[in-house]
């Protein structure tokens, strides 16, 4: 891994394997990184990025394209890795490509994006300027669902905008993760020392990782609860946090259900469910429900899951046993409490980690949809009315993803406005699949926000200077 300028294993002494999670084969084995490491890297970083931020907004600006050429040039090895160390499907794997790719074209602007102010100033001849700064030295944690993308979308703005990073990726999704950005940025012809990259284990490296005094500012994309206390690690420094959410996907009476019925489809299942913006439930109104529950389950039941590799695999393993022990237990305590699972099936394929997709008929207090499932299930929960359709979809601590369908696009959009979350999307799934685009989450999903004219203010900070032209007499 690159530690402080160098590729060599970490100091730790102890190896990890990563494995396929379809196959079970052993993809690469990484002698880990320690806090001795994390170390090293920081202070390696805090040299480089002063060098890096001097370059011209041209020389910054040209990397970041040419990282660019780069992912077409290897877009076969990418779009395999993807496939095979973190399980997804062919059209996932090429869909994240593409968005990392789009990180990078977008981030060769940001070098030219970075304003400063002129602000006014009651003091004759005084000149009140604010000149925007990269932070310095930026912590980057990401996590295994969209390991590649979810790592670019800050690591690309970041670079591109003056900071080095210290990226620390999902220990199952070390290379897709971190390692292939790394080498995509060694052959764009970035600076040795401005990015570095350590894999280890979180009860290892985690906390120096977050608390190092150079760090200046934390990005964290994962779970609510490491989330939060990541929030309290990082001390007076600052941070951004996407974390959990529970998506409600609401189709109001008069929606057109052949729409609806593809976007919750997708929104369900895209990924195995492993997606933190996927349609968690779907809150059907009582005047269309009987059709939408007979309609989406026979379609569901016909979604072929097994091999991730196979072009025409909808759905393939969810990431490891431990994921895959989670998601049944919300299944199951959802049946327990009175819930009908409708489609279902046992867990199958070489290493026993693709769940066949599941739909589960519930209230909104079943496990499966009063809690992230991060799976292959969808809980479909019905509503009396439009008012009681917003009541279910905000009934909930998280508050990242949300959609709504219904011919009328207005009523979407005040339906929409009501609606308690970072993101809101009429007539279309709440998997935001723009690249670039500024999102992040409310309550418990989250501060911050990512992508476009954010993410440049994310990664950088004001800094007002005063100048006084003319002389002027003090007095106490």
């Amino acid at each position: 891994m690159p530690i402080g300028g160098h590729w060599r294993e970490g100091s730790s002494g102890e190896s990890r394997a990563d494995t396929d999670p379809y196959r079970g084969d052993t993809l690469v084995e990484t002698v880990l990184a320690d806090a001795s490491d994390v170390d090293e890297a920081y202070q390696t970083a805090q040299v480089a990025q002063r060098r890096w931020a001097e370059q011209l907004p041209s020389e910054r600006a040209a990397v970041m394209r040419r990282a660019a050429e780069v992912m077409d040039r290897r877009k076969d090895l990418i779009v395999d890795w993807l496939i095979r160390e973190a399980g997804s499907t062919v059209r996932k794997a090429e869909a994240e490509w593409l968005a990392a790719r789009a990180d990078f074209l977008e981030a060769a602007s940001y070098p030219y994006r970075v304003e400063g102010r002129i602000l006014p100033a009651d003091v004759p001849g005084k000149e009140s300027r604010v000149y925007r700064h990269p932070h310095g030295v930026v912590c980057v944690i990401s996590p295994w669902n969209w390991p590649l993308q979810l790592s670019n979308r800050s690591l690309a703005p970041a670079l591109a905008v003056g900071n080095a990073v210290v990226l620390k990726p999902a220990s199952d999704t070390p290379v897709t993760g971190g390692l292939l950005l790394a080498r995509i940025l060694d052959e764009a012809g970035l600076p040795a020392g401005v990015l570095s990259v350590l894999v280890g284990r979180g009860s290892e490296i985690g906390d120096p990782v977050v608390r190092h005094p150079i760090s200046r500012f934390v990005s964290f994309t994962g779970s609510t609860e490491v989330g939060e206390g990541i929030l309290h690690k990082a001390g007076i420094r600052r941070v951004a946090l996407e974390l959990g959410g529970n998506g409600p996907l609401v189709v109001l009476d008069d929606a057109d259900l052949d729409r609806a019925l593809d976007a919750a489809l997708f929104g369900s299942f895209f990924h195995q469910g492993q997606i933190c913006m996927r349609a968690n439930r779907i809150v059907v109104d009582d005047a269309v429900a009987d059709e939408f529950t007979e309609r989406f389950v026979e379609r569901v039941s016909a979604l072929r899951y097994g091999d991730p590799a196979d072009p025409r695999t909808a759905v393939g393993p969810v990431i490891n046993h431990s994921q895959l022990e989670a998601v049944r237990d919300k299944v199951e305590r959802s049946r327990a409490a009175g819930a009908t699972v409708a489609v279902s099936g046992e867990p199958t394929g070489p290493t026993g980690l693709v769940l066949p997709p599941h739909v589960v008929l519930g209230d909104n207090s079943v496990a499966t949809a009063a809690e992230e499932v991060f799976g292959p299930v969808a809980t479909l929960v019905r509503a009396h009315d439009e008012e009681h359709a917003l009541k279910l979809a905000n009934d909930t601590e998280h508050g990242l993803s949300s959609a709504v369908f219904t011919r009328d696009a207005e009523r979407g959009v005040r339906f929409a406005q009501r609606v308690e979350a970072g993101m809101a999307h009429v007539n279309d799934h709440p998997v935001n699949d723009q690249a670039n685009t500024a999102f992040g989450g409310e309550k418990a999903s989250g501060l911050g926000r990512f992508g476009g004219e954010w993410a440049i203010e994310e990664f950088t900070t004001d800094q007002w200077v005063s100048v006084q032209h003319r002389p002027r007499a003090y007095s106490l």
